[in-house]
């Protein structure tokens, strides 16, 4: 069965009219720093075939991120392993927040796995250009190699340092219960 898609406004539309089964593949800290109401929490990389094939549904499995990269991929890893009826929600939890519609557990002050890479890369830039002025000319090489490392990202969708931020403990630390359940604030 085909992965669709579905923009933010429709899968409001859907939530006002009864129970959907959405889950958001973001890691614990990027989904406690806001969702859309009523997902479950089941990082991507963590993403097991067996646990979503039990979660409760009548309909179509909708899957969210923040941008619809990671999305995609829980989709097509699931596809793979069997699961039907999947959507994929175009522009993930930024476009849901574009579009002025509400989001729960805004915990503060957490930042999500692309703002620590763009943070990683702009430190890295910027330590490689600061050291090849001060100290000598191959420093120039660290601007190169996170330069390089964007490069390759763009063009094949895939960044390892994002893969490794994932994994960080400070990323996977926050437990996240499901909105919803009895043990839910």
């Amino acid at each position: 069965m085909p992965i669709t898609s579905l923009q933010p406004c429709d899968l409001s539309q859907r939530l006002a009219a009864g129970p959907v089964a959405l889950i958001d593949v973001r890691s614990p800290g990027e989904f406690a720093s806001g969702h859309v109401p009523g997902a479950r929490n089941m990082p991507l990389d963590r993403l097991d075939a067996a646990a979503v094939a039990a979660l409760p549904r009548s309909g179509p499995l909708h899957v969210i991120c923040q941008g619809g990269v990671r999305s995609r991929k829980a989709c097509e890893q699931l596809a793979a392993a069997g699961i039907g009826e999947l959507v994929d929600i175009a522009g993930g939890t930024s476009a849901w927040q574009a579009a002025g519609l509400p989001v729960e557990g805004t915990g503060g002050a957490v930042f999500g796995v692309e703002r620590q890479v763009r943070s990683i890369i702009g430190a890295g830039v910027l330590t490689g250009a600061v050291l090849a002025l001060t100290v000598h000319p191959y420093w120039a090489a660290l601007s190169g190699f996170f330069g390089a490392g964007l490069l390759m990202a763009g063009l094949t969708n895939l960044c390892p340092l994002a893969i490794l931020v994932a994994a960080m403990p400070w990323n996977r630390s926050a437990p996240v219960v499901a909105a919803g359940t009895c043990c839910a604030k």
